[in-house]
């Protein structure tokens, strides 16, 4: 589901400090997205969201969601109606497992 050795890479890339802003971030963003795509998807704004979430996720090794995202822009691209649960549950899943990761990675510093 999510590449921890990407996760790693990029928290010693940019640092502890740094990452847990990039992780703050990244979730206040893609919630947003998220949240408008459960109650409220666009359809003329859903390419965008998706490419948007997608290039995001990646940066942050979410596999699954990646290519959930991947999918779904190539089901628009053809032309064909969308489901997005798998997406908004994969997500929800992702997002908790980096929590509890930072969670516990913040009790044992």
């Amino acid at each position: 589901m999510i590449d921890w050795k990407r996760v790693e890479e990029l928290r010693s890339e940019v640092g502890e400090d740094a990452f847990d802003e990039v992780l703050d971030l990244f979730l206040e963003e893609v919630d947003e997205v998220m949240t408008r795509l459960r109650d409220a998807p666009d359809p003329a704004c859903l390419p965008s969201d998706l490419h948007f979430v997608r290039g995001s996720a990646l940066n942050l090794g979410l596999k699954e969601f990646c290519a959930i995202c991947r999918g779904l822009e190539h089901q628009l691209a053809q032309g064909e109606a969308v489901e997005l649960s798998a997406l908004l549950d994969s997500y929800a899943e992702s997002r908790g497992l980096l929590m509890a990761a930072g969670k516990a990675r913040s009790r044992v510093a």
